[in-house]
C-alpha cells in the first residue's frame, strides 16, 4: 500500500477528515490538519486525533480556510505535501440559507486559497476535494414514479453517472459547485493533480449528528431514545422529517470513505483531472421510510417509530443514487460495508453518546 510522506488535511477535525487522519497516522503518515473547530464535535475528534498519535506525526492548526495568509503560511511552513485532502467546508444546506457569506466564504473562497497555496508550495501533490450531489440541483426536472416506500427516477433506477448536468441550486450547491469547476479547473489550466469526488450520504464513527447534518447518524438517535422510551412504558415524543419520507440516498460508511481516498493515492496519476459521483450505490440505497423499517428491525422494537411530517425542504432531492462504476474501473474500488452492517455499526457508535 502506497502511503503519502505528507499529507494535509482541511477540516481534518471533522467527521471524515478524522477518520482519514486516523487512517494515514495509522500508515505512518505525518499528517497536517486545519480545521476552524466551528462544528459540534470538533474539539472532541482533535483530542481523539492527538490520543491515535503517540509517534508524534500530527501537527493541528486551528483556522479559517477563507484567511488567505493562514493557508499559505501553513502550505510555506509545514509542506510540501503530497497528498491534499481538502474537507473542510461548511457543509449544511439550511445553514447556507441562513448565512449564505459565510458559505461562501468557507467553501468558494476557501478552495482558491487552498488551490493557490498548493499551486505555489507543492505543486506535485494530489489534492482530493469532498464535492457533493448537490451540484446536480433538485434533479426535479426528471420524472419520478412515487412507490410505496421511494421516489425512482423514471430510466435511472440504477443511479446517476458523471454524465449528469450540472445545476447549482441553493446558496451550498453554488459554492460548492463553484469550488468543484475550480479544482478541475486547475488540473486543466495550471496542471495540478486534482480529483472531485461528489458524494452522496456518508456516515460513521465519529460523526456528530445534528438535525440538518448527518441524516442517518440523527436518525439513529431518534430511534434509540425511542427504544428507551419503549423500554420504560412511556409514549415517545415524535421526531419530526420533511417531506414524504420516501425521499432516497444511497450511503456510504466511513470506512468505504477511508479506502477510496487511498485508492485515490493509488492511482494518483490516473484519478488526476477526474470527477467521480461516490456513494454505497443502488444496492446501499434506502429512503427514509426504509432507514426506519430497518432501524425497527436492528433494534428489535415491536412497534414503529413515531414521527411527524414537515412541508419538504427547499432544495431537497427526491432522488439520488450514485453510479459508482467509473470509481470501481479507473480506482479499483467498491463499498464493502453493507448499509446494514453499518447502520448496526453507527447505531452502537451513537449509543456511547446518550
Amino acid at each position: 500500500m502506497k502511503t503519502p510522506r505528507q499529507c494535509l488535511i482541511t477540516g481534518g477535525c471533522g467527521f471524515l477528515g478524522s477518520n482519514l487522519a486516523a487512517h494515514f497516522l495509522g500508515s505512518g503518515s505525518r499528517v497536517v490538519v486545519i480545521d476552524a473547530l466551528f462544528r459540534t464535535g470538533g474539539e472532541s475528534n482533535l483530542q481523539w486525533l492527538r490520543d491515535c498519535d503517540p509517534g508524534g506525526q500530527f501537527e493541528f492548526i486551528k483556522g479559517d480556510l477563507a484567511d488567505g495568509d493562514l493557508v499559505d503560511s501553513v502550505f510555506r511552513d509545514h509542506g510540501p505535501f503530497d497528498y491534499i485532502c481538502h474537507l473542510g467546508g461548511q457543509v449544511a444546506m439550511t445553514t447556507s440559507l441562513e448565512n449564505p457569506r459565510r458559505d461562501f466564504l468557507t467553501n468558494a473562497q476557501g478552495t482558491f486559497n487552498v488551490l493557490e497555496a498548493m499551486r505555489a508550495y507543492s505543486p506535485d501533490a494530489l489534492l482530493a476535494y469532498s464535492s457533493t450531489n448537490k451540484v446536480y440541483g433538485d434533479l426535479n426536472d426528471f420524472e419520478h414514479e412515487e412507490r410505496t416506500t421511494r421516489f425512482v427516477p423514471v430510466g435511472y433506477e440504477d443511479g446517476f453517472d458523471e454524465s449528469l448536468r450540472l445545476d447549482f441550486a441553493s446558496p451550498y450547491g453554488c459554492s460548492k459547485g463553484s469550488a468543484d469547476q475550480y479544482v478541475r479547473d486547475w488540473n486543466r489550466n495550471f496542471g495540478l493533480k486534482t480529483v472531485v469526488f461528489r458524494h452522496s450520504s456518508i456516515y460513521g464513527g465519529r460523526q456528530f449528528s445534528t438535525f440538518d447534518q448527518g441524516w442517518i447518524g440523527w436518525f439513529c438517535r431518534q430511534a434509540l431514545l425511542q427504544e428507551r422510551d419503549f423500554a420504560a412504558g412511556r409514549e415517545p415524543s415524535p421526531f419530526t422529517i420533511a417531506g414524504t419520507g420516501k425521499q432516497v440516498r444511497d450511503v456510504l460508511h466511513a470506512e468505504d470513505l477511508v479506502s477510496l481516498y487511498q485508492a485515490a493515492f493509488e492511482h494518483r496519476d490516473t484519478c488526476a483531472g477526474e470527477i467521480f459521483n461516490i456513494g454505497g450505490g443502488a444496492e446501499n440505497s434506502l429512503s427514509l421510510l426504509e432507514l426506519f423499517s430497518a432501524l425497527r428491525d436492528l433494534l428489535g422494537l415491536q412497534r414503529d417509530l413515531v414521527f411527524e411530517r414537515l412541508p419538504v425542504r427547499q432544495s431537497d432531492q427526491r432522488f439520488f443514487v450514485a453510479d459508482i462504476s467509473k470509481a470501481s474501473r479507473l480506482l479499483g474500488w467498491k463499498p464493502r460495508v453493507s448499509a446494514r452492517e453499518g447502520l448496526g455499526r453507527m447505531l452502537e457508535w451513537t449509543r456511547q453518546g446518550l
